[in-house]
C-alpha cells in the first residue's frame, strides 16, 4: 500500500491524531505548554484534512506547525515523551510531509537530544529516516545531521557506536545516491559549463548542483578528517578515527565511481586530496623494516599499524580498480608500494594483506592489460606489470627460503598438532602425523625441507580476501602457515588464466574478422591492428619470466596431484599462448620447464640445459631459472613408479621416474597433441624429452615406427610398477596418435615437427658414436611414422625427411642406427611408389623422380650394409615396377652404377646382377635417352678394380649393347630425334643453348660416341688386361659399326675419342712407375719385358697408336673430307712424335712403324660403301714396302694404285678415285711437309745429346730406332723434294750427324757390332749414307737451282770423314772404345767410326769427281774444305786410329787434286781458289814431314811402301803443280820449293840405330825431291818472266842447299878423323857435287841476261867451300869434286860488257 493512497492518508491522519492525544495525555501534568500545542495540533490536522483534497501536500506546507508539538515534546527530555514524539516525527517523515524548514527544526531538536545524550539509537533512526525518505535536507542542515551521527559514533556505548557507524555509512551513501539521482534528472539537459577557474579555490563548488555540492563538501571533509585536519563543512565534529574515515572513503569510492569520473571537481579531489593522503599514510609501512631496531635511526620509526594499513590497501585496490584511468601516475606509485610490501623484510601480516591485494588485481585481466599499456609499454616508466608478476614470484620463493619469521604459531606447525587458532584453521595445519609419518594426504608444497601446506583460499577467478576483511581487528592477526603461499599460488593461476583467456578471446575475434574480410575481399590482404598484438606481446614478455620462475619452483615443490595439474595447465596455456603470438623464447622456456619436470631430477639433457642457460640471462631479479630441480632429500613424498636407464652416451646408473614425472609427460603429450601447430622450433624440446622418457620406460620401435613396450637389450633392465605398466599402452597409443595427428598440422608446423625429429635424431646419433650401446631409435621411428601418415602431401616433407635419413642416419657408424635409417628410407620409398597418388605417378613424373631420388643418394653412403639394403630395394623395385619406371630409369641406373672401389666385391656383384638384369630384360622398355646411362654404368663396372672378371665381363656387355644399337638403330634414332626436338624447343623458349655431350652430333651418333668414350676410358684403366680388352673392343666396334656414323661425327671420333685416348695413354705412360712388379698376383710370373707398370703401359701405347694409325689409314678418304683433316694429321704426327721420343724403346720403335704406316698411304679410297668396307675388313693388304727391309739408297716409295683399281672393279663406277686436282696436290704437299716437320723434330730431339754432366744416365735412343728413323727419310723425301730447301738440308744434316754420334750401350754392342776388329758399317751408318745418296742423286737429276746444295752435302760428308780421327762426342758423355768396354757393365761404347768415315771419304771423292766443275762447288770452296779435312788424317799419319785411314786420305787427296787442280788453274784469275793454296801447301808439309813416328814394329817392306806413297806425292807436285807455276801464287810455289829443298837434304833422325839408318833415310824420297828442284833449275823453256822467276827461286834454293851440305861434310870429315863418314852422307855429298857441275853447265848455256846477279854471287860463294873439300879422303868424292871445280874456269873473269855498260 503506497504512502499516498487514500487509505494510507486516512491511516496517517488517524495515527497523527492518536499520537497528539497520547502526547497531550503524557504532558498534562508536567508540561502544560506541550499539552496545549498538541491539542491545537489536532485541530490543525482536522482543519487541513477537511479543507484540502491533496491532504499530503497541505500537510507538508504546514509541516512546521504540525511538527511543533512533537518538537516541544522532545524538549521535555522525558524518555517516554521523547520516544513517542520521535516515533510520530518518523511517521511524518516516512510520508514525506516534512518541509525544509520543519526538517531544520527537527535536526536542531535532535542535536539537543544528542548533546544531552538522550535516546541515542532513536535519534540515529530518526536522522536516517529523515535523510532517506526525502531530499529536503540540504547544506548546513545536512552537515549538522551528519555531524550528529558522527558524534554519536564516538559515545561510550558500544551499541550506539556501532549503530552510529552504520548510520554514518548509510547517510554518506544517501548523500551520494542523491547526487546520482540528480545527475539522472538533468541527464538530457545540456548546460553551458561555467568557465573553469583552475585550482584557484579548492572550495569552488559554485558549478555544482545542490546534491552534488553536498556530496562534494562531505567527501572533501572526510579527506580533511582522515588527514587530521579541521573539516570545512562538517562543523561541530569533536573526534574522528582514521580507520573509520578510510572505511568511509573506500565505500564512497567503491560504490560511486561514476561521480568521480563524470565530475571534474570530484576528479580533482581524488587527485589532489585522496592520493596524497594515501601516500602520506603509507609512509610508516614503507620505511619499516622488520627486525631493525629503532635505535639505529635517529628518529623513532613509526610502526605499521594493521587497521590503517589494511584499510589503505583496500582504498588503493578501489582506486586502482575504478580510477586507474584518471590516476595513472598515482597508481604507478601505489602499485610500486604494493610490490614493496611483498618484501621479505616486511611483517608477515603486511605481506599477507599485500598478497591479497595483489590477488585482487590478478583477477582483473583488463586492468592488468591497462597497466601494461600505461607503464610497461612507455619508455621511461616503471615496468609495473612486470614488477607485480616478479614480486609474486620472489614472494613465493622467499616463503620457501625464509621460514616464516616472527610467527611463532606457524613455525611449530609442521611438527604436528593443529595450526594457529586464527580464522582458516580448518585448512591451516598439515593435519596430524606430519611428514615423518605416513604420506600425508594434505595438499602441500615441499622444497629443500621447507614444508608449506596448501589451503583453499578462494574460488577460482575471484579474490576472496581474509585479512583485508578484518575491519574489527586492531592487532595484526597471526597468519596460518601456508595462507600467504596459497593466496600467491591462486593469484598466479588466476593471472595466467585471466591473461590467456582474454588474449585468446581477442585473438579468436580477430581471426573471425580476418575470415570475414577475406570472404568479402578475396583479393586483398588482411592487415590486423598492430596495437593489439603489441599489447599482448608486451604483456607476455613482461610476465613470462616471473611466472615461469614461480611456476617451475611450485611444480618442483608440489606434492599434490591437483596442484601439479593446475601448475602444468598454467604452463601449458602460457606456452600455447606464446606460440600463438610467435614469442619463441618464452614459449620455449615454458616448454622447457614442463620437459624438465617430466624427466628424473638432475637428468642431463643438453637441449634443456642450454635453453635454461639462455633464459637465466633474461630473468630479472629472479632466481627462478637457477632453482634446482627437487633435491633427492625431498623425494619422500613422490611415489616412484618406474626405474630405467638414462639415455646417455656413457653408461650410467639407473634413474627413477615418479608419478609426477608421468603426469608431466602426459601434459607434454597433451601440449604436442593439441597445440602442435604453434610449437614451431620447440618441437625439438618436446620430442627430445619424450625420447628420453620413452627410452627410460623401455619403449622400442616396431614395424612402421610405432613404439611398443620392449625390454632393453643390456644393462640393469627397466623396472616398472604395475601402475605404469597399465599406463604404458596408453602412453604409447597417445604417442602414436600424436604423430598420426601430424596429418592435420599445416605445412609449416609439419616442417617444424620434421626438423625437430631430425635434430633429435642427430643427438641420438651423437650419443651412439663410439660405443656399441643400443641407440635410441625414437626419432627415426617417428620420422618414418610421420612420413607414412602424410603420404598424400609427401612432396612437402620428402626432402627434409629423406635428406636427414640419408645424410645422417644412414652414414652413422652404429650399425643398428644405420640399419634403421636405411630401413625407414627404403620403406618410405617403396610406400611412396606404391601409394595411389592423385594424379598417378605415371603422370606425375616430378613426384616419381622426387621419390626415387633418395634411393640414388644412398649411393654416397660408404657403409656396405646400407648399400646392400639399397641394392635389394632396387631389385625389388625392378621386379615390381620395372616396366613402369619410365622417367625413373636414370635414377635407378644411377644407383646401380654408383659403385666404388672401396666397396667390397659382394656389393659390386649384387649391383652387377642388377645391371645384367637390365641389359638382358629392360633395354627395349626403357626410354632411349637412358641407353647412354646404361653405357656409362656398364663402363663404371669396367672401371672398378675389385673384380677383374666383372671388369672384363662388362666390356663384353658394352659389346652386346653396341650390337643392340646396331640392330635397333632406326627405332632408336627416331625416338632420340623426337626427344631432341622437344629439348631443343624447351631450350629455345628459355633462351639457352642445348647442352648435351658431343653436341651437335646427331643424337644416335652421340650414343655411339658415348660408347666409344667409355671404351676409351677403359683403355686407360690401370690393369693391363682391361686396357688390352677395351682397346681391342674399341677398335673393333669402330671398324664394325663405324659405317653407321654420319660424316661430321667422325670429326668427334677423331678428336674427342681417338686423340683424347692417345693423350691419356701418353700421359699415363710417361708418368708410369718404373718400379719392378714382383709377380702378377698369385703365382703368375711376369715376363721381364712387362715387369714394370711403365713397360705394361708401353704395350698399351703401342696398341693404341697402331690402332689409331690404322684407322687413319683405312678411313683416309672419309677423314680427308672433314674440314680439319690437316689439323688431325698434325695431331696424329704430334702423337707419333711424342711416342717416338718416349724413353721406351718398344714405344719409340713402334711409333716409327706407325709413322711409316701412315706415310705409305695408298691413293685414298672412298669407303662410304659396305663393299669397300668389307674389303678393308677382309684385309686386302695395301701393297706397301717395309722400309726397314728396303735396301739400297734412294729406292723410291711405291705408290700402290693397284688397290684402287681392284676396289673400283669391285664396286662399279661410283668408287672413283678423286681426280688429282691442284688442290689435293697442294693439300698433299702440306701433309707431307707436316710429316717432314714431325720427322725433323723427332730426329732433333732424339739425337740431341744430353746437356749437363751425365751423372744421372739420360736416355739414349737405340740403334734400331735411329736406323728406322733415318730410313724413313728417303721415302719422305720423294714427296717433299720439290720444295726441299737449303734450310731443310741443314736440318737434315744436324739429325744425321746426331744419329751417327749416338753411342750404344755395352750390353747391346755384341748384337750391333759383330766384332770391333772387322771394319763393317752398322745399318744406321748405312742408312745415313743412303739418305745422303738419295739427296745427291736427286740434285743430280734435279733442276739447276738444286745444285747449290752440293757444298752442303760435301760439308756433311766431310764431317763424317773427320770421325776417322776424331770420333764424335755425344754431349759430355764418357764413352769407351769398344775394345775396352766390358759387356756386363752399363757403359756406353763409341762405335768404330773408321769404316764409316772411310766410306764417306770414298763418297766424297766420288761426288767430287762428278761435281768439281759445278759453280756452287767452286764458289763454296769445296776443294779447299776437302783438303782441310784431309789435313787431319794426313797430319796424324801413323797416329791415326786406323792405318787404312791415312792411306785412303792420301790416295783420295791425289784423286781429288788430279780433278781439282786443273779447275783451280782455270779459275785462278777469279781468286776463288786463293785460299786453297796455302791450305794445300800445309797439307803437303804435314804429310811429308809428319810429326808422328812410325810404329816400332813397322817392317822394312812396309816402310818402303809408305816411302813410295811419299814419292807419289812429290811426283804429283812435279807433274801437276810446278809446270803450271805461272798460274799459281808465288808464295805457294815458294813454300813448295822450300819443302822440296827440305826433302832433298834429309838428315837422319838421331833415334835410328846404325843398322837401320840406310833404310830409314828415305833416299828415294830425297832424290826425287832434289830432282824435282833441279828439273826446275834447268828449265830453259822460259817462256814468261813468271817461269824465270820460278827457276831463279829454285836455283837460289839449290845453291843454298849445296852450300849447307858441303859445309856440313867438311865439318863432319874433320871431326870423324880416320873413320869413314856414313854411306848416306857420302852419297849425298856426291849428289850435291854432281848437281853443282850440272848447274855450272846450265849457267854456261843460259843467256847471261837470264841469270840473276844473286845467283852469280851464290855460285861464286860456293867456290871456297868446294876448295875446302879437297882434303877429303873418299875417292868418289874427289872425282866428283874435280868435275865440279872444273867449270869455274869459265867464270874466272867477269864479262867486260857489263862493266862497259856500267851495269852491276
Amino acid at each position: 500500500m503506497s504512502t499516498s493512497s487514500p487509505e494510507a492518508v486516512k491511516k496517517l491522519l488517524e495515527n497523527m491524531q492518536t499520537d497528539l492525544r497520547s502526547l497531550s495525555m503524557e504532558c498534562k501534568k508536567k508540561f502544560p505548554p506541550v499539552k496545549e500545542a498538541a491539542e491545537s495540533g489536532i485541530v490543525k490536522i482536522k482543519t487541513i484534512a477537511a479543507r484540502n483534497t491533496d491532504i499530503l501536500a497541505a500537510l507538508k506546507e504546514n509541516s512546521s506547525e504540525v511538527v511543533q508539538p512533537f518538537l516541544m515534546g522532545c524538549g521535555t527530555k522525558e524518555p517516554k515523551i521523547t520516544q513517542l514524539c520521535l516515533a510520530a516525527i518518523q511517521r511524518l517523515m516516512s510520508h514525506e510531509v516534512v518541509s525544509e524548514a520543519a526538517a531544520g527544526n527537527i535536526i536542531n531538536m535532535l542535536w539537543q537530544l544528542m548533546e544531552n545524550g538522550l535516546e541515542e539509537l532513536k535519534l540515529l533512526q530518526t536522522v536516517l529516516v529523515l535523510l532517506t525518505t526525502n531530499t529536503v535536507v540540504h547544506d548546513e542542515v545536512l552537515s549538522k545531521a551528519i555531524v550528529l551521527c558522527f558524534r554519536l559514533h564516538f559515545t561510550k556505548d558500544n551499541i550506539t557506536n556501532n549503530t552510529a557507524a552504520a548510520t554514518v555509512r548509510q547517510v554518506v551513501t544517501v548523500v551520494f545516491e542523491r547526487m546520482v539521482a540528480e545527475d539522472e534528472r538533468f541527464k538530457g539537459i545540456v548546460e553551458q559549463p561555467p568557465p573553469v577557474q583552475g585550482n584557484t579555490n579548492r572550495r569552488s563548488v559554485s558549478t555544482l548542483r545542490p546534491s552534488a555540492k553536498d556530496a562534494y563538501m562531505l567527501f572533501q571533509d572526510l579527506c580533511q578528517l582522515v588527514n587530521a585536519d579541521a573539516p570545512y563543512w562538517l562543523v561541530g565534529m569533536t573526534e574522528m578515527t582514521r580507520t573509520f574515515g578510510l572505511e568511509l572513503l573506500e565505500s564512497v569510492l567503491n560504490d560511486f565511481p561514476g561521480v568521480f569520473l563524470q565530475h571534474q571537481e570530484f576528479s580533482f579531489l581524488l587527485k589532489e586530496r585522496v592520493c596524497p593522503l594515501v601516500i602520506k599514510l603509507f609512509s610508516p609501512n614503507i620505511k619499516f623494516r622488520q627486525g631493525s631496531s629503532s635505535a639505529a635511526s635517529p628518529a623513532p620509526v613509526e610502526k605499521p599499524y594493521f587497521p590503517i594499513c589494511m584499510r589503505l590497501l583496500r582504498v588503493v585496490s578501489v582506486l586502482i580498480k575504478h580510477f586507474y584511468s584518471l590516476l595513472v601516475t598515482e597508481c604507478e606509485i601505489f602499485l610500486s608500494l604494493l610490490v614493496k610490501f611483498l618484501d621479505g623484510e616486511k611483517p608477515q601480516w603486511l605481506r599477507a594483506v599485500a598478497v591479497e591485494s595483489v590477488h585482487r588485481l590478478c583477477v582483473q585481466p583488463h586492468l592488468l592489460r591497462s597497466f601494461c599499456q600505461s607503464y610497461d609499454m612507455k619508455q621511461h616508466s616503471t615496468k609495473v606489470f612486470r614488477d607485480i608478476v616478479n614480486a609474486l614470484g620472489s614472494f613465493i620463493q622467499s616463503l620457501f627460503i625464509v621460514p616464516n619469521a616472527g610467527n611463532a604459531a606457524a613455525v611449530s606447525a609442521p611438527a604436528g598438532g593443529s595450526g594457529s587458532g586464527v580464522q582458516g584453521t580448518a585448512q591451516g595445519g598439515p593435519g596430524t602425523g606430519g611428514v615423518s609419518g605416513t604420506l600425508t594426504t594434505q595438499a602441500a608444497f615441499e622444497y629443500r625441507g621447507t614444508w608449506i601446506p596448501l589451503m583453499t583460499v578462494s574460488v577460482q577467478g575471484s579474490a576472496k580476501a581474509t585479512y583485508l576483511e578484518m575491519l574489527d581487528k586492531v592487532e595484526p592477526p597471526s597468519i596460518p602457515e601456508g595462507y600467504a603461499m596459497s593466496v600467491a599460488f591462486s593469484a598466479l593461476l588466476d593471472l595466467v588464466r585471466g591473461i590467456t583467456s582474454m588474449i585468446e578471446r581477442e585473438l579468436a575475434m580477430e581471426e573471425e574478422a580476418a575470415a570475414e574480410f577475406r570472404e568479402a575481399h578475396p583479393d586483398q590482404e588482411w592487415k590486423p591492428q598492430p596495437g593489439a598484438h603489441l599489447v599482448w606481446e608486451e604483456m607476455v614478455s613482461a610476465c613470462w619470466c616471473g611466472l615461469l620462475a614461480a611456476l617451475s619452483l611450485l611444480l618442483d615443490a608440489s606434492t599434490d596431484e591437483t596442484a601439479t595439474e593446475n601448475i602444468l595447465k598454467a604452463e601449458l596455456t602460457m606456452a600455447s599462448l606464446c606460440g600463438r603470438l610467435g614469442l619463441v623464447t618464452p614459449r620455449d622456456a615454458f616448454i622447457t620447464a614442463i620437459c624438465k619436470a617430466s624427466l628424473p631430477p638432475h637428468y642431463a639433457l643438453t637441449v634443456l640445459s642450454s635453453n635454461a642457460a639462455n633464459l637465466s640471462s633474461k630473468a630479472y631479479s629472479i632466481q627462478g631459472q637457477s632453482v634446482q630441480i627437487i633435491s633427492p632429500s625431498s623425494e619422500s613424498h613422490q611415489q616412484v613408479v618406474a626405474v630405467g636407464q638414462p639415455l646417455t652416451a656413457q653408461p650410467q646408473g639407473t634413474v627413477v621416474l615418479t608419478a609426477k614425472n608421468i603426469q608431466c609427460m602426459r601434459t607434454l603429450l597433451n601440449l604436442a597433441h593439441c597445440h602442435g601447430a604453434v610449437l614451431g622450433t620447440s618441437w625439438q624440446l618436446v620430442l627430445a624429452t619424450l625420447q628420453h622418457l620413452v627410452w627410460i620406460l623401455g619403449l622400442k620401435p616396431g614395424v612402421g615406427g610405432a613404439l611398443k613396450p620392449g625390454r632393453a637389450v643390456e644393462g640393469p633392465s627397466t623396472v616398472l610398477t604395475t601402475a605404469v605398466m597399465t599406463d604404458l599402452p596408453v602412453i604409447s597409443n597417445i604417442l602414436s596418435r600424436l604423430f598420426e595427428s601430424s596429418q592435420y598440422l599445416d605445412d609449416v608446423s609439419l616442417h617444424h615437427l620434421i626438423n625437430a625429429l631430425c635434430s633429435l635424431s642427430l643427438e641420438a646419433m651423437e650419443m651412439a658414436y663410439g660405443n656399441n650401446k643400443e641407440p635410441s631409435l625414437f626419432a627415426v621411428a617417428k620420422l618414418l611414422e610421420t612420413g607414412l601418415v602424410n603420404m598424400d602431401r609427401i612432396e612437402i616433407l620428402w626432402r627434409p625427411l629423406t635428406g636427414h635419413l640419408l645424410e645422417k642416419v644412414c652414414q652413422h657408424p652404429n650399425s643398428r642406427m644405420r640399419e634403421w635409417g636405411a630401413e625407414a628410407l627404403t620403406a618410405l620409398i617403396k610406400a611412396g611408389l606404391a601409394y595411389k597418388h592423385d594424379p598417378p605417378l605415371a603422370q606425375n613424373q616430378r613426384l616419381q623422380l622426387l621419390l626415387l631420388n633418395p634411393l640414388k643418394e644412398l649411393s654416397n653412403v660408404l657403409h656396405a650394409d646400407i648399400r646392400q639394403k639399397q641394392l635389394e630395394c632396387v631389385l625389388q623395385i625392378l621386379q615390381s615396377q620395372g616396366d613402369s619406371l619410365g622417367p625413373g630409369w636414370p635414377l635407378v641406373l644411377g644407383v646401380i652404377g654408383a659403385i666404388r672401389n672401396d666397396q667390397g666385391e659382394s656389393l659390386i656383384r649384387t649391383a652387377f646382377q642388377c645391371l645384367q638384369l637390365v641389359v638382358t630384360d629392360f633395354l627395349p622398355t626403357m626410354p632411349c635417352t637412358c641407353l647412354q646411362i646404361v653405357v656409362d654404368v656398364a663402363g663404371s663396372f669396367g672401371l672398378q678394380n675389385q673384380e677383374l672378371n666383372i671388369s672384363l665381363t662388362s666390356i663384353g656387355l658394352l659389346w652386346n649393347i653396341s650390337d643392340y644399337f646396331f640392330q635397333r638403330g632406326e627405332a632408336i634414332t627416331q625416338e632420340l630425334e623426337r626427344e631432341e626436338e622437344a629439348l631443343q624447343k624447351q631450350a629455345q623458349e628459355r633462351g639457352e643453348t642445348l647442352n648435351r655431350p658431343f653436341h651437335p652430333a646427331p643424337p644416335f651418333d652421340c650414343l655411339w660416341l658415348c660408347l666409344y668414350a667409355k671404351l676409351g676410358e677403359l683403355c686407360v684403366d690401370p690393369r693391363p688386361a682391361v686396357r688390352k680388352s677395351a682397346g681391342q673392343t674399341l677398335f673393333s666396334t669402330i671398324a664394325a659399326h663405324g659405317t653407321l656414323l654420319q660424316q661430321p661425327t667422325w670429326h668427334i671420333v677423331v678428336w674427342k675419342v681417338l686423340f683424347q685416348l692417345l693423350d691419356c695413354v701418353r700421359t699415363s705412360s710417361t708418368t708410369a712407375d718404373k718400379e719392378k712388379i714382383e709377380s702378377g698376383g698369385g703365382n703368375i710370373l711376369i715376363h721381364h719385358s712387362r715387369d714394370t707398370a711403365e713397360k705394361q703401359w708401353a704395350e698399351t701405347w703401342v696398341l693404341t697408336l697402331a690402332g689409331v694409325a690404322r684407322i687413319f689409314n683405312t678411313r683416309r678418304y672419309l677423314l680427308q673430307q672433314l674440314g680439319d683433316f690437316f689439323e688431325a694429321w698434325e695431331v696424329l704426327l704430334n702423337h707419333i712424335q711424342s711416342a717416338a721420343l718416349s724413353k721406351n724403346n718398344e714405344v719409340s720403335l713402334a711409333a716409327l712403324k706407325s709413322f711409316q704406316e701412315i706415310l705409305q698411304i695408298v691413293t685414298p679410297v672412298k669407303d662410304s660403301d659396305k663393299a669397300g668396307d668389307a674389303l678393308a675388313a677382309m684385309g686386302v693388304p695395301p701393297v706397301l714396302i717395309d722400309p726397314l727391309s728396303a735396301s739400297g739408297p734412294g729406292r723410291p716409295l711405291v705408290r700402290s694404285d693397284s688397290l684402287v683399281e681392284r676396289l673400283t672393279r669391285y664396286n662399279g663406277a661410283e668408287l672413283q678415285a678423286p681426280p688429282p686436282g691442284e688442290e689435293s696436290a697442294l693439300e698433299d704437299s702440306a701433309l707431307w711437309w707436316s710429316a717432314w716437320n714431325t720427322w725433323y723434330r723427332t730426329g732433333t730431339d732424339s739425337t740431341r745429346p744430353p746437356s749437363g754432366p751425365t751423372e744421372k744416365l739420360s736416355f739414349i735412343p737405340s740403334q734400331p730406332f735411329l736406323t728406322a728413323l733415318i730410313q724413313i727419310f728417303p721415302a719422305l723425301y720423294q714427296h717433299i723434294k720439290a720444295n726441299f730447301s737449303m734450310e731443310d738440308l741443314k736440318k737434315l744434316g744436324v739429325i744425321l750427324h746426331g744419329a751417327v754420334s749416338v753411342p750404344i750401350s755395352s750390353d747391346a754392342s755384341p748384337f750391333i757390332l759383330p766384332s770391333y776388329t772387322e771394319a763393317v758399317l752398322t745399318s744406321l751408318q748405312e742408312a745415313v749414307l743412303t739418305a745422303l745418296d738419295v739427296l745427291q742423286k736427286a740434285i743430280c737429276v734435279g733442276p739447276e737451282n738444286l745444285q747449290v746444295m752440293y757444298p752442303a752435302i760435301f760439308e756433311q760428308l766431310l764431317l763424317f770423314v773427320e770421325f776417322s780421327c776424331k770420333p764424335p762426342q755425344y754431349g759430355r758423355m764418357e764413352t769407351k772404345h769398344v775394345a775396352n768396354a766390358k759387356y756386363n757393365q752399363a757403359e756406353w761404347v763409341a762405335l768404330n767410326y773408321v769404316p764409316f768415315a772411310e766410306r764417306s771419304l770414298e763418297v766424297v771423292v766420288d761426288l767430287y769427281h762428278k761435281t768439281a766443275c759445278h759453280k756452287a762447288v767452286i764458289n763454296e770452296k769445296v776443294l779447299q774444305n776437302i783438303i782441310k779435312t784431309l789435313r787431319m788424317p794426313l797430319g796424324l799419319k801413323y797416329a791415326c786410329p786406323s792405318e787404312s785411314t791415312w792411306k785412303l786420305a792420301v790416295s783420295s787427296l791425289l784423286k781429288v787434286l788430279s780433278i781439282g787442280l786443273p779447275v783451280a788453274r782455270q779459275h785462278a784469275s777469279s781468286g776463288k781458289f786463293d785460299t786453297m793454296w796455302p791450305e794445300l801447301a800445309n797439307a803437303f808439309e804435314d804429310f811429308l814431314f809428319t810429326k808422328s813416328t812410325p810404329p816400332d814394329n813397322l817392317s822394312i817392306q812396309e816402310f818402303q811402301k809408305n816411302e813410295a806413297i811419299d814419292v807419289e806425292v812429290v811426283q804429283l807436285i812435279s807433274t801437276e803443280i810446278l809446270p803450271f807455276a805461272n798460274f799459281i801464287p808465288k808464295d805457294f810455289v815458294g813454300q813448295i820449293m822450300t819443302m822440296l829443298n827440305k826433302g832433298s837434304i834429309h838428315s837422319q833422325s838421331p833415334s835410328f840405330t846404325e843398322a837401320e839408318i840406310d833404310v830409314r833415310m828415305r833416299e828415294d824420297f830425297s832424290k826425287v825431291c832434289f830432282e824435282t828442284l833441279l828439273q826446275f833449275s834447268f828449265s830453259n823453256k822460259v817462256s814468261t818472266p813468271q817461269e824465270g822467276y820460278i827457276s831463279r827461286m829454285a836455283l837460289s834454293v839449290l845453291l843454298k842447299r849445296s852450300q849447307d851440305v858441303l859445309r856440313r861434310y867438311v865439318e863432319d870429315e874433320r871431326l870423324s878423323g880416320r873413320c869413314p863418314l856414313p854411306r848416306q852422307q857420302v852419297t849425298e855429298i856426291i849428289f850435291v857435287l854432281k848437281a853443282i857441275s850440272t848447274l855450272m853447265d846450265s849457267l854456261k848455256k843460259t843467256q847471261p841476261e837470264n841469270v840473276d846477279g844473286n845467283t852469280w854471287a851464290q855460285v861464286i860463294a860456293l867456290y871456297p867451300t868446294l876448295v875446302e873439300c879437297i882434303t877429303c879422303s873418299s875417292s868418289e868424292v874427289s872425282s866428283a869434286l874435280k868435275e865440279a871445280l872444273g867449270p869455274f874456269k869459265d867464270f874466272m873473269q867477269p864479262p867486260v860488257s857489263k862493266v862497259q855498260n856500267g851495269e852491276s
